[in-house]
């Protein structure tokens, strides 16, 4: 569990299989001190700060020729993009994962469109 900065809200962190696996690998290899971070500044040693990501993810899209703006927060909302596309989570739980206030919220936050409702209206029951 942490304490998020931005909203002051607790929220449990899980991870799957092939984090788990990846994360094994890395402190097996690297071996780091339990009071390093494991996203940390080459300079500073300190956690990497929303900026340097905000930075990196922009390298990364221009490296790979990718058009648009990207940012850290492409992460987070590509996340729940996918989640919603791809596997069919719902909204009312990918609230309780980004930590939102309600469904309301998450259906604004990732760009709930008139053709997906149009589409409801087209399903044969």
């Amino acid at each position: 569990m942490i304490r998020e900065s931005k909203t002051g809200k607790n929220n449990i962190l899980m991870i799957n299989k092939t984090v788990y696996r990846a994360l094994r690998i890395f402190l097996e290899n690297v071996g780091p001190d339990d009071e390093e971070y494991l996203f940390a500044s080459r300079k500073t040693k300190k956690p990497l700060t929303i900026q340097s990501v905000n930075a990196l993810v922009k390298k990364w899209a221009r490296e790979i020729n990718l058009s648009g703006n990207y940012g850290a927060h492409t992460l987070r909302k590509t996340f729940g993009y996918i989640q919603r596309i791809e596997f069919g989570v719902g909204f009312e739980v990918l609230a309780k994962r980004f930590n939102h206030t309600s469904p309301a919220v998450t259906m604004r936050y990732l760009g709930l469109t008139s053709d997906e409702v149009n589409e409801v209206l087209m399903n044969e029951i």
